[in-house]
């Protein structure tokens, strides 16, 4: 099974002012995206408010980026849901129209406890695009399953044969080497937290990453790796340490889901705003958030057009 090398973005699912889905931008969307470096896109996740877009909303995103999508550029969709059928309805539908691949985080509800439980949800969505890559998106921090996955690759090892690895978004490093190390690195481990891509790399050999911050900011994050891979640690280590200043700044707005939305406004892209119950930038704050994007240098450094 192909491995993934280099960066996907997690895009945001662009709202007009009334709240419903806007498709317009996606394909200038997509084209800024390759443009600056990235690789694919892992559509209908957290960045993308997901889990508040409804079902014929997440096919029709589906289906609009998979349209929009350059040659060779990869559209990963995101298909978990509380409902495990509407899970497996998502998959189904991703590949029937072309998606390279699938994903989904565990449901916020019901709190998933144990791996067993984690795996039967993770091979009943999986059975129903068995041609497409599964990747389990593991983030913890929004539904309680803070499981080990070490446990959960040596459970699901066999057991779903379209199983491809996991999108870590968790602090652990050590966890996520044990995960790549595991059978000589049977399975795709995708970094999945921008502010530590660097030390991913010199300890556990990343190769491919999904990320949310790499739609304003990819070109410094995609720089990261290429000063990797020449042996320039030291720009590696300065776009590393840029790349977490644009992250402190995201943190005084909400994070990345909100923060990081009104961003592309900033940069050329305006993709609306945040769903209820997300309280979105004020123009007050809107101010503020580009007075301290300027004060480090964010303009000149963020993804172009």
């Amino acid at each position: 099974m192909e491995k993934i090398i280099g960066l996907i973005d997690a895009p945001f699912t662009p709202f007009y002012p009334n709240g419903d889905v806007n498709f317009e931008p996606i394909p200038a969307y997509a084209q800024m995206l390759r443009k600056n470096g990235l690789q694919g896109v892992f559509i209908n996740g957290s960045s993308g408010e997901g889990y508040m877009l409804t079902p014929d909303e997440r096919m029709r995103l589906a289906e609009a980026w998979v349209a929009a999508a350059p040659e060779g550029f990869k559209v990963i969709v995101h298909v978990g849901s509380c409902c495990v059928r509407e899970s497996r309805r998502l998959a189904e539908h991703a590949q029937q129209i072309g998606a390279w691949g699938i994903g989904a985080m565990a449901p916020p509800f019901p709190k998933i406890n144990r791996v067993e439980e984690l795996v039967k949800y993770v091979e009943e969505i999986a059975c129903g695009a068995p041609q497409l890559p599964f990747y389990y998106y593991h983030i913890p921090a929004f539904n309680g399953a803070y499981l080990p996955m070490v446990k959960f690759l040596e459970a699901v090892d066999g057991r779903v044969p379209n199983f491809a690895g996991i999108k870590y978004t968790f602090e652990s490093m050590y966890e996520y080497n044990q995960c790549r190390l595991y059978k000589d690195g049977k399975f795709d481990m995708l970094h999945g937290q921008d502010e530590t891509i660097l030390p991913c790399l010199a300890m556990g050999g990343a190769r491919g990453g999904i990320g949310g911050t790499t739609n304003y900011n990819g070109r410094e994050l995609v720089g990261i790796i290429e000063a990797w891979k020449a042996g320039d640690i030291e720009t590696a280590r300065e776009k590393q340490n840029f790349s977490q200043e644009v992250i402190n700044v995201i943190c005084h707005f909400r994070g990345n889901i909100v923060g990081g939305k009104r961003i592309m406004k900033l940069i050329g892209l305006d993709l609306g705003p945040n769903r209820t119950p997300f309280h979105n930038v004020t123009d007050e704050e809107e101010v503020r958030l580009r007075k301290e994007l300027e004060e480090i240098g964010f303009f000149s450094r963020c993804n172009r057009f």
